[in-house]
């Protein structure tokens, strides 16, 4: 059951979506609008059409019966389950103009359903989850802009962080208690994606997890050391995809000259900043360094109670748990790096506003952060309408938790679950370690 809320909340969350997704098309060519056939990323022109699309399917046509504003050919373009990735550069796309036109059109039908002051349970969930799929999505195109080497997006949101990236590194370890503890969303959750369903107990041995993520110094003492040179660190399955991949670093590290390593941030080559997490690594890497360092990465449910857990007065974890590492309340820029504020990262030891009850930071925003354990469905998992959103990705991908720098702060939770491949590194992915 989700939480009502009012038709304003609904509609200024599609609006600020939809700003968002403007802001990253915005002066972009037409060129740039397609790009290069890439297999992780699409076409941006295509995959804002699929965003309205989404809208219009789930919400006017599925729901209230109303036909596409652009007939059949939505079907046609924009189902992301019928039409092949490989295939979205070749389709008769609409213009950009008329692309946005029938953005618009969709969302102003939107509006026009949402009368009175609150909306029913069933446009609260649906608008919400609309909205949060092109907020999945506009992290998305971000990603496509640093894949594509297009230039650093304009935010109306963007500020200077420069004392947060001047903060510096928060090494060291936590000792979490052992106990039971419910991984997972309960029903009461004010929203809630089917792969979170349900909450149940777990038992949790005591462990010690990373203060803060790896960095980059850090992973670069890994590459120093031979570490994509040495088998023995790689997964049987890792070892074959850096060889096939001929990688030697993360994938947009360069040097720079002698042994110093630079940057690229989409259009624009950094020094590399040394106290900020490693990102767009993918899982083999990941796991590579916690076999390097003698350290492993944490288990789906080590993660979570890390993050959510707090310490019981007998010793073992308490019944009780939060919706966020700081507590209850919704994000705030002084707790997480979230919504794309800062156009890309921030040094670990920033924030500490925003630190769990046993002393881990970071734990929401900045990079997400790969888990041990494949991404499969909890007992009593249920799919929502859409039922792609989830199954056609369990024992297929591993999981990924926390968020990452552009990811927005109204969609992510403590229990939300992220899932990729683990070859995939072009997305906001880091790591943090555990003791063995």
């Amino acid at each position: 059951m989700v939480q009502i809320v009012t038709n304003d909340q609904l509609k200024n969350m599609m609006q600020n979506a939809r700003n968002r997704t403007l802001e990253l098309v915005d002066g972009l060519t037409d060129e740039q609008m397609m790009g290069p056939q890439i297999r992780t990323v699409n076409p941006l022109l295509w995959e804002i059409g699929h965003v309205a699309y989404f809208h219009e399917y789930f919400i006017l046509r599925s729901l209230y019966n109303q036909e596409s504003v652009i007939g059949d050919r939505a079907d046609e373009l924009y189902d992301s389950i019928a039409v092949h990735h490989d295939t979205r550069w070749d389709l008769p796309l609409l213009s950009e103009a008329d692309t946005l036109d029938y953005m618009q059109t969709v969302q102003d039908r939107l509006f026009e359903r949402l009368e009175g002051e609150m909306a029913s349970e069933q446009d609260s969930f649906m608008y919400q989850f609309a909205t949060f799929h092109e907020d999945m999505h506009t992290e998305a195109f971000i990603w496509a802009r640093q894949t594509l080497a297009y230039p650093t997006p304009n935010f109306a949101n963007a500020k200077d962080v420069s004392k947060e990236r001047s903060a510096g590194s928060h090494p060291g370890f936590v000792d979490v208690c052992g106990g039971t503890f419910r991984l997972g969303a309960e029903k009461s959750a004010p929203f809630l994606f089917d792969n979170e369903k349900w909450a149940h107990d777990v038992e949790v041995k005591p462990f010690s997890i990373a203060r803060a993520p790896v960095t980059n110094g850090e992973f670069a003492e890994f590459i120093a050391a031979g570490g994509y040179e040495n088998r023995d660190y790689w997964s049987p399955e890792g070892w074959k995809y850096i060889q096939e991949k001929k990688l030697q670093h993360p994938g947009y590290w360069q040097r720079s000259g002698g042994s110093d390593w630079s940057l690229k941030q989409f259009d624009r080559i950094i020094p590399l900043p040394l106290h900020q997490p490693v990102i767009h690594v993918n899982w083999y890497e990941a796991n590579a360094y916690c076999n390097w360092a003698n350290l492993r990465l944490p288990t789906e449910i080590e993660w979570e109670v890390a993050a959510l857990g707090e310490p019981g007065s007998d010793g073992n974890l308490a019944s009780s748990k939060r919706r966020y590492p700081w507590g209850d309340q919704s994000p705030t820029s002084a707790q997480a790096n979230l919504d794309g504020r800062a156009l890309g990262c921030i040094d670990v030891a920033a924030l500490p506003e925003g630190d769990s009850a046993f002393g881990c930071r970071q734990m929401l925003g900045n990079v997400w952060e790969w888990t041990s354990d494949d991404f499969n469905p909890f007992p009593g998992f249920e799919a929502d309408a859409y039922y792609e959103y989830s199954t056609m990705l369990f024992g297929t991908t591993k999981v990924l938790r926390g968020g990452g720098w552009p990811t927005r702060s109204r969609m992510v939770h403590g229990t939300y679950r992220n899932y990729f491949e683990p070859h995939r590194w072009n997305v906001f992915s880091g790591f943090r370690t555990c003791k063995k």
